[in-house]
């Protein structure tokens, strides 16, 4: 009996802490403790629930903040597509921040939240401790465009048959069955392992509103977001501000991720002081496909800074 309830205590004190909360129209949940990271996701038509469960496995070193963007996932509820712009990002960012008590966070941006994490520091570098860039998407439309153009040279026969997909009226209607297929080819040239990539799709199709509703909505916000970025007729480049930007930075890339070293060292460069780390037999995912890696490059960053 006493054995039986040693487990069972052993069993509690090995979950990590966890609690959600609603941010205004936005949803956040906090898991672990330590060290606070404030994650912000990719897509930008995805939610949080992707890095699940796998960058959980950070919780046992650090506190980590997620919280789906405003239209998005758990916080799609009420809000049209209209409602959302990069001027709102970074006020809901700002808003998760307070409302978990972080004076001062570390913020990791995946991906397009990368995009989102440099904005905030830029506008906020007294609110960032540390800054962690993994497998940021282009920063500056010139690299957008660089690598759309390289993407379509890679992808070879695969082009035409995502095409194809985007074509039917399925895709077009946000069928969740057409949009999965569509991914499978998209993200296959971004994993180091074939293995990873139902994995990946799996935790996608998780998201709750991976429904047809849902994905148009996400759709008409990313590009308004697009719009208001890379397709901007002004132009959009924040890496030459970059360089008065003095926080603790990590760029993070796989060496079988979409976005090249040199594409990648473009914002390490425009950061004084930031490292820049490859992640062998990695893709864009580390957090899924080498998280033994990616929590060695944390805890070194940590440690470092």
């Amino acid at each position: 009996m006493a054995a039986s309830m040693l487990a069972v205590l052993l069993a509690l004190l090995a979950v990590p802490h966890e609690r959600t909360l609603q941010v205004g129209a936005l949803f956040a949940r906090e898991v672990g403790e330590g060290p606070p990271i404030l994650v912000v996701h990719g897509g930008p038509d995805f939610d949080h629930t992707y890095f699940l469960p796998d960058l959980d496995r950070l919780a046992g070193a650090h506190r980590l903040v997620y919280y789906d963007e405003r239209g998005r996932g758990r916080s799609a509820a009420g809000v049209r597509p209209q409602d959302v712009t990069l001027e709102s990002e970074m006020a809901d960012l700002d808003a998760v921040r307070a409302a978990f008590g972080l004076e001062k966070t570390a913020l990791l941006g995946h991906s397009w939240g990368a995009l989102l994490a440099v904005e905030y520091a830029l506008r906020h570098p007294e609110r960032v401790s540390r800054l962690i860039l993994m497998n940021p998407s282009p920063i500056a439309a010139a690299d957008w465009r660089q690598f759309r153009n390289e993407r379509v040279a890679k992808l070879g026969s695969d082009l035409a048959r995502m095409n194809a997909i985007r074509d039917t009226p399925a895709f077009q209607a946000g069928d969740p069955d057409a949009v999965a297929a569509y991914y499978r080819i998209h993200f296959r040239q971004g994993l180091a392992r074939p293995e990873d990539l139902d994995r990946l799709v799996r935790s996608l199709r998780a998201s709750p509103t991976f429904t047809p509703e849902g994905i148009l909505k996400a759709r008409q916000i990313e590009a308004r977001l697009y719009d208001q970025t890379w397709r901007s007729p002004a132009g959009y480049d924040p890496l030459p501000r970059l360089r008065a930007l003095h926080v603790p930075a990590l760029v993070i890339l796989g060496d079988h991720d979409f976005f090249s070293r040199e594409m990648t060292s473009h914002v390490a460069k425009a950061i004084p002081g930031a490292r820049l780390v490859m992640l062998e037999s990695c893709g864009h995912f580390p957090f899924l496909e080498c998280p033994a890696a990616l929590r060695g490059a944390l805890a070194d960053f940590f440690t470092q800074h």
